[in-house]
This record gives structure tokens, sequence and C-alpha cells, in this order.
């Protein structure tokens, strides 16, 4: 199977991990620009070298493609960007004549533009470090409460941001007549980092109507982001096939509460993702997933108000299971970890613990499709799953939940906490059975969220 994938940037939870995911099917040849041509944190993609990588492919089978990328650079220049609508609509126009003549099955997702609850404006415009809690607040309540006016916030800058929300708005329902004009297999809505009230509900409220009025059974709104294209990928390789999931959630009492940054019920994340990944709901599935869910709220690595962990004896599967671990959001349950090193590494078939709920779910999900498949048509490749296990081990777990708290609150050097994560790793490698040469440590946004950890 041939699959091409424009991604969302160049982070490696959106990048690198793609590659290392497909690589475990040997039948899996995986086509995706390269990274220079993506955006980061502060440029966006060079549309022209992604114009020309679409160009270059021949006999695709799924072509899944982040829109924001060809629209605006990418998820976060989305929401910075001051091109015009024009402009816009002329890059989307110009992508599909071509797209359909290289790939009959488009698969593609854009995001209904995200109203952060902080006054962080590393990913958002200059304004929103002063007025981004502000604006949230006013959207909430606009929304829940009908209040329609803030006097604290200047006039020029609400305005700037309702524009720019507008704009998008008129690109998103631009996708639905592509999707009327069955353009795309599949078409995602992605509702990112999310509170239950805001702009962003009520774009999707609309949207939905749409689909709705058109029956157009091939359009979701999903709750997530960084995942969508992974959830896709499972929808590409479960086509025609009959793949069931048991899920298992070991706080039972808690499946109806809501995790942070979204806005549906833990229960509700992981059915949504099973069915966007194309799979079947079955006490006896094919594969067991473990969600470790939180208890009473779900805990922050990067808050670092509440941080979880798990009071309960897991019972392991004896047959095929995987573990996605949202006990806490932005890093894995320590206690967790501690529980599944002490058991033999047979039955595992994938784990992860990486930002939101729905990122986490999404993720393992696809990484425990991929085995499944690859074991069943004998194409896999096993130290292609211990390479991608031990980055993620390491990452969620040794990174984001233990190295990445000093380099948060105290501005420590990545390279002042190696020691501390090459001692973690050994740990991983013993459980694992996997001892690579060398690991190479960097923070490719010159910032503490995300690690590249490579291995050689």
């Amino acid at each position: 199977m041939k699959i091409a994938v424009i991604p969302i940037d160049n982070r490696p939870i959106c990048y690198d991990i793609i590659k290392d995911i497909l690589a475990l099917d040997k039948s899996i040849e995986l086509f995706m620009p390269e990274i220079e041509a993506l955006g980061d944190l502060k440029k966006p993609a060079d549309i022209n070298k992604l114009f020309n990588f679409l160009q270059n492919l021949k006999d695709i089978d799924y072509l899944i493609v982040c829109l924001d990328t060809l629209a605006y650079g990418g998820l976060i220049p989305s929401r910075r960007s001051e091109d015009d609508l024009e402009d816009i609509k002329k890059r989307i126009f110009d992508f599909v004549k071509p797209a359909k003549e290289k790939c009959k099955n488009i698969l593609g997702f854009s995001s209904i533009m995200r109203i952060s609850n902080n006054n962080i404006n590393e990913e958002e415009k200059p304004y929103w470090d002063r007025y981004g809690k502000m604006i949230f607040d006013w959207s909430y309540n606009y929304h829940k409460n009908k209040i329609k006016t803030n006097d604290k916030i200047p006039k020029e800058i609400l305005d700037d941001y309702i524009k720019t929300r507008k704009r998008n708005f008129e690109i998103n329902k631009l996708y639905l007549k592509l999707a009327q004009k069955n353009f795309f297999n599949t078409l995602i809505f992605s509702k990112d980092d999310c509170a239950q009230f805001g702009l962003n509900i009520l774009e999707a409220n609309s949207l939905s109507k749409i689909i709705k009025e058109n029956n157009l059974s091939n359009v979701l709104i999903k709750t997530g982001a960084d995942e969508i294209p992974l959830s896709l990928i499972s929808r590409a390789l479960t086509k025609d096939k009959k793949i069931s999931i048991n899920p298992v959630f070991i706080e039972e009492n808690s499946i109806n509460l809501i995790s942070k940054y979204e806005d549906i019920s833990i229960k509700n994340c992981v059915l949504a993702q099973i069915s966007l990944s194309g799979l079947g709901i079955n006490p006896k599935g094919d594969l067991t997933m473990l969600v470790n869910n939180f208890k009473d709220e779900q805990g922050d690595f990067v808050l670092g108000d509440k941080i979880n962990s798990t009071d309960k004896k897991i019972n392991f599967p004896k047959t095929p299971y995987f573990i996605a671990d949202v006990n806490n959001a932005n890093g894995a349950d320590r206690e967790l970890i501690k529980q599944i090193f002490k058991q033999k590494a047979d039955n595992l078939y994938s784990f992860c613990a990486y930002n939101t709920s729905a990122n986490t779910i999404g993720c393992s999900i696809l990484i425990a499709l991929v085995k499944f498949l690859a074991l069943k048509n004998k194409t896999y490749n096993d130290s292609a799953f211990k390479k991608l296990m031990f980055i993620r081990f390491l990452d969620d777990w040794g990174y984001q939940s233990i190295s990445r708290i000093d380099i948060q609150k105290t501005n420590e050097e990545l390279s002042q906490k190696e020691e501390e994560l090459n001692k973690n790793a050994k740990l991983i490698s013993k459980f694992l059975n996997f001892n690579p040469k060398k690991i190479n440590y960097s923070l490719p946004w010159k910032r503490s969220f995300e690690i590249r950890i490579e291995v050689q």
C-alpha cells in the first residue's frame, strides 16, 4: 500500500511519529514532503514545495492531508496568518485538480480555530499575552450567556480576532462544498483545545447543521488535533476490514468525566476515536484497549496543579492489548509505568501518554493496529516496533512526566537532564529488550513542550 501524508507541521509528534509507526509494516510505502518544507513555531510551510511534492506523486492509494498546512502554512499559522480570504481560496482550488489526478482516495482534515484559555501567545497573535484569557472568557459568555460585549478588550483587537475567525470559518465551509462534490473520501473538522462553550463550539454547531442538511456522511467533527492524521491513516488501513477493539477503563465509575482541553467525556472520546479509525467495538475484540483514565479530575504535567498516579493494581491481559494513558494530560502516570515494567512486553501492542486525551488515544490505536495487521500479514518489523516504543516511553514518561518539569520550572538546559534521561532509558531498554547504540535529544522548537529523541 502506498500512503502519502502532508502533515500539520515538523514537530516530532506530527512528522517523525508517522514514519516510525508505519515502519512497523514492511508492506507500507510512505511518502511525505521533506521536513524542511513544513512549518514550525515561527515560520509557515513552504507552499510551493508542498505543491511540488504533490505533483511528483505516482500511483498513491491514499492521500492524507492537513488542509491547514496548504491553506495557511500549518496549524499555528492558521491562527496568526494575515493572508486574504481570496488568496487562501485560490490555494485550495489549485490543490484540488492535481490531488484528484494523483489519488482517488483523499482524506482531509481542518481545524476549527481554537480559543486558548490563557495569556500565553507562543502559538497565537501578539496581543494574546495580554488579552487571551479575556477573549476566551468573552467567547465563553457570548455562547453560554449571550453576553456580546467586553469593555476590557480594545475594539481593534476584538475586531481583528473576529475577522480571523470568520475567514477561517469561510474556508471550512468551502471544504464542505468540496465534500458535496465527493472530493474527499473523509473530511474531518477538529476541535482543538476546546471547552464546552465558545465561538469555536458555535462554529462546530453551524458546520454540523450544514453536514446534516446535505447528508454528508463522509464529514465528521471530532475533538482533537495532532492525532487526526494518525486516525485517518487507521481509517485507510481498516477499509473493507472488520477489526474490533475491547475498551477497558481502569476507573469504570469515572468514564463520564471530561478531560482537560476537551468538551466530551473520556468515554465518548474513546468511542469517537475508535469509530474514526474505522474499528468496531466488541468485548471479544481483536485487541484490548486499556484506558488509564482519571478518577476525579485529569492531572496535567504542564499546569502542575494536579498530578495523578493510579492506586489500582492493573490486570494486564494475556492476549494482545495496548494502553492509552490519560490519567494526566502531557505525560505518563508514573505508578502505571512501574506496573508496566514489571510485566513482559510480549503482548503489548502500543503505549501512549502524549498531550491531550484525544492525542493519546488516536496515537495508541494506530500503533496497535499497524502491529496487528503486520503480524497478520507477516510483514511485521519487530525492531521498528521496539524503537517506536522506546521513544514513546522515553518521551511520554522519561521526559514529559519527569525531566521536563525541571526544565519548565527552573529553566534548566536539556543537556543538564541527559544523565537522568539516559538512566530512565536503561529501564526502558531492559523492559523492551532493546539496546540503542546512541540516543540524541533536542528541542526542535526551542521550547520544553516537545522533544525530539533520535535513536540509532
